[in-house]
């Protein structure tokens, strides 16, 4: 798949700003070919639902974001880029939808406690998994789903253990597993999961994704994205 149509992407200065995560989970969602209502949690600048929707534009999309800064780089990015969404500005323990969603989606905050944090407010809500732990955002998101919808993301690989019993609390079962590596003699350092509520597959479990391969080289030529610098 090539994208002919760049996309831009507002991000602040001195806030958290995309990175390789997004654009792996990008392309490990496209694969599963995403359809009817999808949900983007903790969109940031937009990123990873505004590529969803320039690559699958019968998707209804909404994103929503608990910083108001955030869900303004968001609204801006998806108005720059003449991308439809609903972008609501809320935590999402909090917000009750008026539907139930096909697919949710999210690289939500994973550093553990005991990471070194930033004095950045904002960076700390956006990168630290206290300020949305994985338990609360799997029971949420299974509430939110219909009886076969999809929950796909990413997480920090040391943690797998967790995501994976917590994820089975909440009736989500993991159909695909796909383990990042920064270089070839490294531990992994990110997993992407695509779970699906109450299904009953076998977990396939895909061959590693190198960093430093072409087909991040590939990833990155596909997502196309560009960065526009936004100031208030």
């Amino acid at each position: 798949m090539f994208i002919d149509d760049e996309l831009y992407l507002f991000q602040y200065k001195d806030g958290y700003r995309y990175n390789s995560d997004s654009l792996v989970l990008y392309d490990f969602i496209s694969k599963l070919q995403p359809n009817g209502n999808v949900l983007d949690v903790g969109s940031g600048s937009g990123i990873l639902g505004l590529l969803l929707k320039r690559d699958f534009s019968t998707i209804s999309l909404t994103q929503i974001e608990v910083q108001k800064r955030h869900q303004l780089l968001t609204s801006k990015s998806a108005e720059y880029n003449k991308l439809e969404s609903e972008v609501i500005c809320a935590d999402i323990r909090e917000y009750n939808f008026d539907k139930k969603f096909d697919f949710i989606v999210s690289n939500p905050p994973f550093y553990h406690k005991g990471t070194q944090k930033s004095e950045n407010d904002s960076l700390k809500i956006s990168r630290h998994s206290d300020s949305l732990p994985f338990e609360e955002l799997t029971k949420t998101i299974s509430s939110k789903l219909k009886p076969r919808g999809s929950f796909v993301f990413c997480y920090d690989a040391k943690q797998i253990d967790t995501l994976l019993s917590i994820l089975m609390q909440h009736k989500l079962k993991v159909n695909t597993m796909r383990l990042v590596y920064t270089k070839e003699e490294n531990d992994a350092s990110l997993v992407l999961i695509y779970a699906r509520k109450s299904s009953k597959s076998l977990c396939r479990i895909l061959p590693p994704l190198y960093m430093n391969s072409k087909e991040v080289e590939k990833i990155y030529l596909n997502s196309k994205t560009k960065s526009l610098l936004w100031e208030n």
